[in-house]
């Protein structure tokens, strides 16, 4: 991904996304900018939902939470969290404590 703007890295609709996207193997492989626009602010997420069709469950997790935590749209089942191994559970809090703390 090329640079992050300041104004996006420091947004709070932002920092999440890109926390879980930096730092997931599997979400940083679509961290390009196919899917995200940085200079004007857009994520294109349906085709990320495309992209990951194929992914495991607790992979299309963090997908989702990272979408939710930047559009609000769609409902979140937090118990597919149960399904995460130790690192990406605690990449999970840490996204939604960016995003709500």
């Amino acid at each position: 991904m090329a640079t992050i703007p300041t104004h996006i890295a420091s947004d709070r609709y932002w920092k999440p996304v890109i926390h879980l996207f930096q730092n997931n193997a599997k979400l940083n492989t679509l961290f390009t900018t196919k899917y995200f626009d940085m200079e004007n602010g857009l994520i294109e997420v349906t085709a990320l939902k495309r992209a990951a069709s194929k992914w495991s469950q607790s992979e299309k997790f963090l997908l989702y939470l990272a979408i939710h935590l930047y559009t609000n749209d769609g409902k979140m089942n937090l118990s597919v969290m149960d399904y995460l191994d130790d690192y990406n559970k605690k990449l999970a809090l840490e996204a939604i404590k960016l995003r709500f703390f």
